[in-house]
């Protein structure tokens, strides 16, 4: 079992934090901020090319984060691979010792920086986890046996703040019923929303991190508002990151996303930072949470 399941499955409040592979080999900058998340954190995501933008492979960051003892949340999506791929990349996995798996179908690829890409899209974020769940009974999608049978702590996402809510929840349920064992949420700014979505959810009996995003700017959490579906970042909380200058900008949004945090905490098992670049800051954050180690 991952430490990952085990801290959930003992009750404990977890924290996970998210890193995005470099567009090249370099990895340096990389594993210096997994080196700064270590100890700090329960495990890492590893995005896969998040927004469909080409990057170095979320399998081969995991490898190299395991190697190093810290743990890792392979992040595999649905956009790039066929049926083959995936149970192939979920296999190697497995032998790599990778265990935590976010589901994603993910983004189209004219929202990155191949829009000539065509998309795949073969299976989707609940047949992907029905796909692991089959993995692990020792067969794979064509009913074939598997010679070794691998072992996942598998996820998916959700947008609490989606409007309307109604579909993301039917949609949680399926991913419950195929298998899905924890969930990493989009960002949450109105813990209000978060509690009344808490509270929908309630019978699933899943554990849920809530996402975090450190706000840069005004400008950044409009172009959220305006783009990223299920994200609403309030009004007061726009003014309140505005009103202060370019250099003052870092700590006003670990202050802002520490206070989320606190209002958040009873509500939830665990946070998930996205940290979109700033993984520098996620100690301060922490602290001022109340969650540093």
């Amino acid at each position: 079992m991952s430490k990952l399941a085990e801290s959930l499955a003992a009750g404990q409040f977890v924290v996970t934090a998210e890193l995005g592979p470099p567009k090249g080999t370099d990895v340096s900058h990389l594993l210096k901020m997994a080196e700064l998340l270590r100890d700090r954190v329960d495990a890492i995501n590893v995005t896969d090319q998040q927004s469909s933008v080409m990057t170095l492979g979320s399998l081969a960051v995991c490898h190299l984060l395991h190697e190093r003892g810290i743990e890792p949340i392979f992040q595999i999506t649905c956009r790039d691979r066929n049926r083959i791929a995936l149970q192939s990349d979920l296999l190697s996995a497995a032998v790599l010792g990778i265990e935590n798996i976010l589901c994603l179908t993910g983004d189209y690829p004219t929202l990155g920086d191949h829009p000539q890409a065509k998309p795949v899209f073969d299976l989707d974020s609940v047949t992907l986890l029905r796909t692991v769940s089959l993995l692990q009974q020792g067969r794979d999608l064509a009913g074939k046996p598997l010679q070794g049978t691998p072992r996942f702590f598998p996820g998916a996402v959700v947008s609490p703040g989606a409007k309307p809510l109604a579909p993301q929840i039917a949609k949680m349920e399926k991913k419950v019923e195929a298998g899905a064992r924890f969930f990493q949420t989009q960002a949450v700014y109105d813990p209000a929303e978060f509690e009344s979505f808490v509270r929908q959810v309630e019978y699933l009996h899943v554990p849920i991190l809530v996402g975090i995003i450190l706000l840069k700017s005004a400008a950044m959490a409009r172009f959220m508002n305006s783009n990223v579906a299920g994200v609403n970042v309030p009004e007061p909380l726009i003014e309140e990151i505005g009103s202060v200058d370019k250099p003052s900008r870092p700590a006003k949004a670990v202050e802002i996303g520490a206070r989320l945090i606190r209002q958040m905490k009873g509500l939830c098992q665990g946070v998930h930072i996205m940290t979109l670049g700033w993984e520098q800051y996620v100690p301060q954050l922490l602290e001022e949470a109340g969650l540093a180690s």
